[in-house]
């Protein structure tokens, strides 16, 4: 017997989906899908969420100096002229980053194993690539999920029968983030 549900797919097809779904899951807070799927999306989800609660606090604040262009009005880098090319003016800047300790770190990479990057594309200018942003869904899991559920042990995901799929009569469940 098998230790997971094979999902009528071979191994790299049933990978894809239970990563697209768990990154869905992950950030939107609720997906609608088939129950069996749902119960697999749920083993690795509730994994992350648990190694997010687990290292949430593991990191040192760190002051550093950086370059950042300098911008005009607009929002346009400044250029000035020298030698004859146009050269980018900086500016240095003291900023206070979070520098992940060694097990946080680890923790970071095991997410973004099975984690897709998220691409979020403003609604008003929607299929534009203008001011369309990565999502650091690692940093969310961090930061805005682990804190809600620092009392809990387990238990991070809820799944709530919706009814038949009207095409093949599939059972369908919202899973969804408690």
């Amino acid at each position: 017997m098998a230790g997971y549900r094979k999902l009528g797919k071979n191994s790299s097809q049933r990978k894809a989906l239970l990563r697209n779904q768990v990154t869905a899951l992950l950030y939107n807070g609720k997906i609608v899908t088939t129950e069996a799927r749902a119960k697999e999306v749920r083993k690795i989800a509730e994994r992350l969420i648990a190694m997010a609660v687990r290292e949430k606090d593991n990191f040192e604040t760190v002051k550093v100096t950086a370059k950042v262009p300098r911008k005009d009005k607009d929002g346009k880098r400044v250029k000035e002229v020298v030698d004859g090319k146009k050269v980018t003016v900086f500016d240095e800047v003291e900023k206070e980053i979070k520098k992940d300790l060694p097990s946080r770190l680890h923790a970071r990479r095991q997410m973004l194993k099975v984690l897709y990057p998220v691409k979020e594309v403003p609604a008003a200018a929607a299929g534009r690539k203008k001011n369309t942003k990565m999502v650091d869904l690692p940093a969310k899991l961090f930061d805005e999920i682990a804190p809600k559920y620092m009392n809990r042990n387990g238990g991070y995901t809820r799944i709530v029968k919706i009814g038949m799929r009207k095409g093949d009569g599939a059972m369908e469940v919202l899973l969804e983030l408690v």
